[in-house]
């Protein structure tokens, strides 16, 4: 007799990463035969810089192999501490750091390690959607506030951080340089937010993925404003500013009390991060930086292209923002002019007639009830100029045909 299967009830609320689902659509298209210019997912078709590349080598040739201290070997941790007391002015050492495998990881340690079942987590809407899953999946309450266009890019609606708060909110999320808008907290935003965090005794996850991906500017950490390096978290990665999104390498960082508990995690997940990449982002932040800069002057590049063409479009508007590799361009009028209100069916068109791939503001949370406007993401890292020119010509003429 065969049993059935009960799977956990947390598993309802379990999402995706989206973005995994059109890049499935994408790669049937291509397989068809058809030519496929990828905007859709925020990989990198740019390689890693030779001499981290290298260090990875010269790790695994010198028995590098084996397992390492779970919150990661010391000089990478050391590494990191310096790194971030130069670029964020903190005063980190070896404890307030943990090595993870991605920056990802961070995001359901931080919920484990201080989040009970029923309490409020508050987490930008459109945003990376794995907040509200692991919220969810661990049982909390997922409470969203929008970011909101702005004068020359998006932003963050403060009042409406301030007015989700109850008796019950607990954590608070930040993704500054943000995912998928590229919105940037300016330096009264960075001031406001850290007055709330600390006038409702809020515990705060900074996730700085994107904040070494900038042209134009300087990245100012929250981390800077007063009390909010004792209550923050900050999520690293070493995936986008070298080009390293498959090598799984991240961190931490943060007051000891919670990095400890991180480490701990690290014992029950995964024991820890690959022992030789671990070597190879000692390399990265402490080698050359001559690939880096290169990597940030192609996207830069690719961002300069992509913004041009699409405000060539009739019926589309779109920012030029600072930092990040994503644009979330307005297309209400496109889409209208073109017959379409729906996303799915838009998305699909374009696929079809012109092989242009992209995600839509359903792939980052939930719509708010009061949203009017129609938002795509397009992702230039892993398209090179080539192709961005011709995809975007296809989509012009497609949708003004």
């Amino acid at each position: 007799m065969s049993k059935t299967i009960q799977l956990a009830d947390r598993v309802e609320n379990l999402g995706v990463e989206t973005a995994f689902l059109v890049a499935g659509k994408a790669a049937t298209h291509a397989a068809a035969g058809n030519e496929v210019y990828p905007f859709h997912l925020g990989d990198m078709n740019l390689p890693t810089p030779p001499n981290i590349i290298e260090a990875a080598y010269k790790a695994m040739r010198d028995g590098k192999n084996g397992y390492t201290p779970n919150a990661g070997i010391p000089q990478l941790r050391e590494a990191l501490a310096a790194e971030f007391n130069t670029t964020r002015k903190t005063n980190y050492n070896i404890d307030n750091v943990a090595v993870q495998p991605g920056g990802k990881p961070v995001i359901s340690k931080f919920l484990l390690a201080l989040m009970n079942p029923g309490d409020e987590v508050l987490y930008p809407n459109p945003g990376f959607p794995i907040y509200e899953s692991q919220i969810r999946f661990h049982g909390g309450m997922a409470v969203s506030y929008p970011i909101i266009p702005g004068e020359k890019n998006f932003s963050f609606d403060l009042n409406a951080i301030e007015e989700a708060i109850t008796d019950r909110t607990k954590l608070l999320i930040v993704n500054d340089w943000h995912n998928p808008t590229s919105a940037e907290c300016s330096a009264e935003d960075r001031k406001k937010i850290a007055e709330i965090a600390v006038k409702y005794d809020l515990t705060v996850l900074l996730d700085e993925a994107y904040f070494d991906v900038r042209y134009d500017g300087e990245s100012v950490s929250l981390i800077r404003e007063p009390g909010m390096m004792e209550r923050s978290v900050i999520l690293h990665t070493f995936s986008k500013k070298y080009a390293m999104t498959g090598w799984r390498v991240g961190a931490a960082l943060g007051p000891k009390s919670i990095v400890d508990v991180i480490a701990k995690l690290n014992v029950n997940d995964e024991s820890c991060t690959s022992h030789s990449n671990q070597y190879a982002a000692c390399e990265a932040l402490q080698g050359d930086q001559a690939g880096a800069r290169k990597i940030l002057t192609l996207l830069q590049e690719r961002r300069d292209l992509t913004v041009e063409m699409l405000n060539s479009i009739e019926g589309i508007n779109c920012y030029k923002p600072n930092a990040t590799f994503y644009l979330y361009p307005d297309v209400t009028e496109a889409m209208k002019n073109a017959g379409y209100t729906g996303y799915q069916p838009f998305l699909d068109a374009v696929l079809k007639h012109t092989g242009v791939s992209m995600c839509a503001r359903t792939h980052f949370g939930t719509p708010l009830l009061d949203e009017k406007r129609k938002y795509l993401r397009l992702a230039y890292s892993g398209i090179d100029k080539e192709m961005i020119d011709k995809g975007l010509t296809r989509l012009k003429t497609f949708l003004e045909r």
